[in-house]
């Protein structure tokens, strides 16, 4: 019943299965950080985040 389950325990089965699992979810990070207009807009307004002073963002809120 469960002889499917034997083919992961082959070393020359596994390694491609996860090269394309792990291919499959660097493309999605990938598309998910470039594609979009508003999250393109989001990312240039945080850019500058790390030379804002601590006073400056408190007077914002």
């Amino acid at each position: 019943m469960f002889e499917w389950l034997n083919w992961f325990t082959d070393m020359q089965n596994t390694k491609p299965l996860a090269l394309v699992l792990f291919f499959t979810c660097f493309v999605g990070i990938i598309a998910y950080v470039y594609l979009g207009k508003k999250r393109s807009k989001r990312f240039e307004e945080y850019r500058f985040i790390p030379l804002e002073d601590e006073a400056d963002r408190n007077q914002e809120n």
